[in-house]
């Protein structure tokens, strides 16, 4: 064997075991507590409290804190140990020198530092794993800057390795995962990076992807990043006008495509005259069109690329950690699409963050089913790379995703609380339907098992060899890591498959602007409803928002908007200063329109959203004064309320009726009622409404999720004077919501008896 191959496979094994003198990782022992922090030779338990003398000199632009770390109980002078360390901390320094005397406060996962000293307020939160320098950077590989070196290291380190894997042969037929290995995934990179640049793209161009999830779509952002080009995802499902609007506003000279969507390009391709190249994935030479040579566009096949660039093979143009890596553009939902500018070394602090609670290894192998124009899965991706994880792709239908887990068996699953709803709603059925005996089985295994994680304890393998492996064996009965994200997972459900699947599953919380992850919950928590400690790679504040009644002030939580600050938030949204501005103020605080409250602990709690922009329980963005105006043309409707929130995937409204149309209309039908209240209750009212507001939302083009799926009727007006309009007559959506939670509640209810899947679980 060559000996720089035996090198190199040496160090990848290497890479892989856990070193003696860091046993606190192995998975053969349990993790340090996330309330812990190990940096060197100190520690800060979560009980402890830091003393700080801090000294700043107003001609740089951070200060140094001398840190005693003084194991105390409580505030008192009690000292039962104690060391000494140097460290950064980076907030906005004074215009004078100054001494500062006070305590640092570990509050479990998170600790609590003061914003500016001269305030004396102590609302930052930064992680307790690195509370003293935010991350940005892998602590044990710093020389990482960039996705290109992030993915350098790797090809040199796991060359051998397997990395992307794909059960879709040439013929389209389907059969075992076949693999690309690390090695020949950077050669391809090279071909294909080498094969635009002889196309004469220039550095800083944009590059377009328009396709789904495939081994393909990560080796092209793997070689715009090589040479620095910028990547601009396409959402496959964006209609033809988002995607003629985005190629345009980010001047995307390259567009890789499948056969599929390269007709809706060509439909198009008069109105978008950045583009030059178009690469077709999957293609073949002879089914290629030709365009006319006026059209100064030139079509050709992936195959064909990476073939002209290795015959002709071009030197990296490596990127800087501040060059722009990719441009992710968010759904929108009022207006045009918004695109978020993020940097290489944004999405390297992100992931390097939450490295340091969460280790991968080689030996893992991550699904890849979640879109890749999500910055949820790039995220994931990058992680991915640096741990040297095999990313096995699904088909691409996600109702066969559980076939390709089961033929996959992957250890890392992430996914959104939609899809674990449908899992858990299909175990329950099944334990149901299975018997009397197998259901009191399982109940018994279920609650042993919860009982004994609560308490600390090992559960008993009995369980799962009677009950669990069976469930574990649907998604493959490998997976050791369940994550979910982009919306709120109930508790119970979080719960559900903690007991179910074992292993660490837990919930994150982040966006597009953050380059993914703002919190986490940590590995050893076991208490659900909360989003976690920060991510190390920032800090986190809330600010009163009194409009809403959230303020610091609040018992027993402090509550407010979440705001966030550090390497992870992105540099703005592209061509768009204006709404930078409006989302990053001038301390570089991005306000992410969410409320939060910080529960025991230092962990995250998500309540309520500033803006009258929400998601639903599946990932769709509502507007729901949109709505309303919509159904303002409705002839029942004098006012309306839409509500909706991210743990249900419907939308329901309550409606102030027009009293005298509701009157006409049911002297017409022959209803006879004693007062308003009946009538407002009477389900033939309801359903009567409910189809004259559809009628109007399908002449309006709603899209589907859009349309209410309950109402609630009410003969009482919304006014200033029952506290549920503006002086500008808008309607007070906190307030209402409260006002109305009880008919909220009630129809969420019946919508989920009438259709438990759809429906809150």
């Amino acid at each position: 064997m060559d000996s720089s191959v035996a090198r190199r496979r040496l160090r990848a094994i290497q890479d892989h075991l856990v070193p003696a003198d860091d046993l606190s990782y192995s998975q053969l022992r349990l993790n340090a507590t996330a309330g812990e922090f190990f940096n060197g030779k100190w520690s800060i338990s979560r009980r402890n409290h830091i003393y700080l003398e801090v000294t700043i000199n107003p001609s740089i632009t951070s200060f140094a804190f001398v840190v005693s770390a003084q194991c105390e109980d409580s505030f008192s002078s009690r000292v039962s140990g104690g060391c000494s360390l140097l460290q950064d901390y980076s907030a906005p320094v004074c215009n004078y020198w100054t001494r500062v005397w006070g305590f640092l406060v570990v509050d479990g996962y998170s600790v609590v530092l003061p914003e500016k000293l001269q305030t004396g307020k102590w609302n930052v939160y930064r992680s307790a794993r690195s509370p003293l320098k935010l991350v940005d950077r892998f602590p044990d590989h710093p020389e990482i800057g960039t996705l290109h070196d992030n993915f350098t290291r790797s090809v040199d380190v796991y060359r051998d390795y397997k990395y992307l894997g794909t059960r879709i042969r040439y013929d389209g037929t389907v059969g075992e995962y076949k693999w690309m290995t690390y090695g020949e995934a950077g050669t391809a990179r090279t071909a294909l990076g080498s094969g635009l640049v002889n196309h004469g793209i220039p550095k800083g161009s944009c590059i377009g992807l328009y396709f789904i999830n495939r081994p393909e779509w990560l080796v092209v952002d793997h070689a715009c990043s090589a040479y620095s080009y910028i990547s601009v995802p396409l959402y496959d499902t964006l209609g033809p006008d988002a995607v003629k609007y985005i190629v345009n506003h980010a001047l995307v000279q390259v567009i890789f495509c499948v056969p599929q969507t390269l007709n809706i390009l060509l439909s198009f391709l008069s109105e978008i005259p950045t583009v030059r190249l178009i690469v077709v994935v999957g293609g073949i030479d002879d089914q290629i069109p030709s365009l006319p040579s006026l059209s100064g566009v030139q079509v050709l096949t992936y195959a064909s690329l990476l073939g002209q660039g290795s015959s002709n093979i071009q030197s990296f143009c490596a990127p800087k950690p501040d060059d722009i890596a990719t441009i992710c553009y968010t759904s929108g939902t009022t207006g045009t699409p918004k695109g978020a500018v993020l940097t290489h070394g944004n999405l390297i602090a992100s992931v390097a963050g939450c490295s340091l609670a969460l280790k991968l290894y080689p030996s893992d192998v991550y699904i890849s089913y979640l879109p890749l124009a999500h910055i949820y899965e790039r995220a994931n991706q990058v992680s991915s790379v640096y741990f040297g994880v095999a990313v096995g792709f699904y088909q691409g239908d996600n109702m066969k995703l559980m076939d390709d887990m089961v033929a996959l068996r992957p250890t890392i699953f992430c996914s959104v609380p939609r899809l674990y709803n449908r899992i858990y709603a299909g175990i329950i059925n099944a334990v149901k339907t299975s018997g009397v005996l197998k259901e009191r089985l399982f109940n018994v295994a279920y609650n042993s098992k919860k009982q004994a994680i609560m308490s600390g304890k090992i559960p008993s393998p009995i369980w799962d060899k009677l009950v669990f492996n069976k469930i574990k064996a649907k998604i493959g009965g490998r997976v050791r890591v369940l994550a979910s994200g982009a919306s709120p997972l109930s508790p119970d459900i979080l719960e559900f498959l903690k007991i179910c699947f074992g292993g660490l599953v837990f919930e994150g919380y982040g966006m597009t602007e953050t380059s993914c992850v703002i919190s986490a919950m940590d590995p050893d928590d076991t208490l659900c409803g909360h989003v976690g400690a920060p991510n190390p790679a920032c800090e986190i504040k809330l600010v009163d928002v009194p409009e809403m009644n959230y303020t610091s002030d609040d018992q027993p939580y402090s509550r407010g908007e979440i705001c966030v600050r550090g390497p992870i938030v992105f540099k703005g949204y592209f061509k768009e200063e204006v709404q930078t501005r409006e989302a990053v103020d001038e301390d570089g605080w991005l306000h992410t329109g969410d409320i939060g409250l910080w529960m025991p602990g230092g962990r995250l709690k998500i309540i309520d959203r500033k803006k009258n922009i929400f998601k639903l329980a599946q990932g769709e963005y509502i507007a729901p004064e949109k709505i309303e105006n919509v159904y303002a043309k409705c002839k029942f409707v004098a006012q309306c309320f839409v509500y909706g929130d991210s743990f249900n995937a419907s939308l329901v409204a309550v409606v102030s009726v027009d009293l005298e149309t509701l009157k006409a209309w049911a002297s017409s039908e022959g209803i006879k009622y004693n007062d308003l209240n009946q009538l407002c209750n009477d389900p033939r009212a309801r359903a009567a409404v409910l189809a004259d507001m559809d009628a109007v939302g399908r002449e309006a083009q709603l899209r589907g999720f859009e349309f209410v799926k309950a109402i609630t009727l009410v003969h009482e007006p919304f006014t200033l004077e029952n506290g549920l309009l503006t002086p500008t007559f808008k309607i007070k959506r906190p307030q209402a919501k409260e006002y109305f939670a009880s008919a909220i509640s009630r129809m969420y209810a019946e919508l989920a008896s009438s259709d438990p899947s759809s429906q809150k679980m």
